[in-house]
């Protein structure tokens, strides 16, 4: 079969992509563009890549051509000048239904959010669940996935919290209450993800994926730490702070250790899916099964780094502007 992943790319489609190629089956990844971490996937057999950032229909249509089934996975957690949520989680859904229709394509799966909900304050939250009414209304075959927290090689979470542990000797817990959490192992996820889109089940249905374990987020934050070993001082921070601190680093970071979204995120908590009693779970054989065990963990774990100025937006962009200039000094 041949299968569209929008957002291919990123962390989760990298992973499915894999999967799928090793049973035969071809893989269109259309994103943006391809970061350096993943540079790799555009080598593997069976692969090719389709750069498009969901704005029009049209040439979604043409990347669509010949596919059986799409996976849209594409999303943000942030906003960054043309990149928001209407534009890439509405608009950008509304493009990838309407181009699915017009080639034929049998079946679509999107992957959201467990908390994806309407009203509740949240561009994020809301943008999302936008984007699972688009497609529970677009009259394709649909699956919504509602995910948790997922992690895995290649995700920011394990990124991030490794990278954060071995910068700062204080690490800040968001909220004075502790918040609960079932990270869901990215090899689980793309399990499902395979089930629906090469065999079809869970057809038109909305559906709830989290991990099998249930921990406190200030435990998931310990077990990491045990992995790369660091014994930082944790200190609970009122949300109010952490508000604050997300948007100054969303201004400062090329990827924000943390996001406002990712703020609101850990304030309620990664266990129950909202709204309640408007999703189904996995059925008993797709059902998630990996622990948050140091195993996983340590297979998810980046090399032990710190951050340091490449992280940094304004040095970044004179990175780029350097590239730039020593390209267009050899083409003299």
């Amino acid at each position: 079969m041949r299968i569209a992943i929008t957002g291919g790319t990123g962390f989760v489609g990298r992973h499915l992509a894999r999967a799928l190629v090793t049973e035969g089956h071809e893989v269109i990844l259309i994103a943006r563009g391809v970061d350096r971490s993943g540079l790799d996937i555009l080598k593997t057999p069976g692969i090719s890549f389709f750069a498009d950032d969901l704005s029009n229909s049209s040439r979604l249509t043409q990347a669509f051509a010949a596919c059986g089934a799409v996976a849209h996975l594409a999303g943000i957690n942030r906003e960054i000048g043309r990149q928001n949520y209407q534009r890439v989680h509405i608009e950008g859904t509304h493009n990838v239904t309407e181009a699915a229709r017009r080639a034929g394509v049998g079946k679509i799966v999107l992957l959201s959010f467990l908390r994806a909900r309407p009203n509740c304050g949240s561009p994020y939250h809301e943008s999302k669940w936008a984007a699972e009414e688009i497609v529970r209304n677009s009259g394709l075959d649909y699956t919504v996935l509602k995910a948790g927290v997922i992690y895995g090689r290649g995700d920011h979470m394990l990124n991030h919290l490794s990278h954060a542990l071995n910068t700062f000797p204080v690490f800040l817990l968001v909220g004075i209450a502790e918040k609960f959490m079932r990270p869901l192992a990215v090899e689980d996820l793309v399990r499902i993800l395979r089930a629906v889109l090469v065999e079809e089940r869970l057809s038109r249905e909305t559906v709830a994926v989290t991990g099998p374990e249930e921990i406190t987020i200030s435990e998931a934050v310990h077990r990491v730490a045990k992995v790369v070993e660091r014994q930082p001082l944790f200190l609970r921070v009122p949300v109010a702070f952490h508000y604050a601190l997300a948007w100054i680093l969303e201004r400062i970071m090329t990827i924000p250790l943390a996001s406002l979204a990712q703020v609101r995120i850990l304030s309620e908590g990664l266990v129950e899916p909202l709204p309640i009693g408007a999703f189904l779970l996995p059925p008993f054989d797709l059902r998630p099964h990996q622990p948050f065990s140091q195993g996983q963990i340590r297979k998810g774990v980046p090399a032990f780094k710190s951050f340091g100025r490449e992280d940094l937006l304004w040095c970044r962009r004179a990175t780029v502007r350097e590239g730039a200039s020593k390209n267009l000094t050899r083409l003299n």
